[in-house]
């Protein structure tokens, strides 16, 4: 004997359990959570005072200090030379005959030239 179709009541129908919309929700709520953790890992890694930032400073800090350095040891030498040129006549006696060709009176000036081997006679 045939059956008969069902008719379509509510009691057919499958229902609905309350965890589908609860493990839905809870889905969302993972979601929500793993794009927050994603938006501050990379505001914290390339965002403003970020840890790049801070590679960044450090670096620039490490140049700095070394300029730093290399201008106090510059300074230390240069206010050497200033005191000596103060209180050393004979290192402004050298500076004057370097710089300026000063010589003492009473000396005599040679100036040697180069005479190229072209120039001299043949033997």
């Amino acid at each position: 004997m045939p059956r008969a179709p069902r008719s379509r009541s509510s009691s057919s129908r499958p229902r609905q359990t309350p965890a589908a919309p609860r493990a839905t929700g809870r889905r969302l709520l993972q979601l929500l959570i793993g794009f927050v953790a994603i938006v501050l890992f990379v505001t914290a890694l390339a965002g403003e005072n970020g840890f790049l930032d801070t590679i960044r400073a450090r670096r620039q800090y490490r140049d700095l200090a070394s300029t730093v350095t290399r201008l106090e040891r510059e300074n230390a030498a240069l206010r050497a030379q200033a005191r000596r040129l103060r209180e050393d006549p004979r290192t402004i006696e050298e500076i004057a005959r370097r710089d300026l060709g000063l010589i003492r009176p009473g000396e005599l000036l040679f100036i040697v030239k180069n005479v190229d081997a072209a120039v001299t006679p043949a033997q």
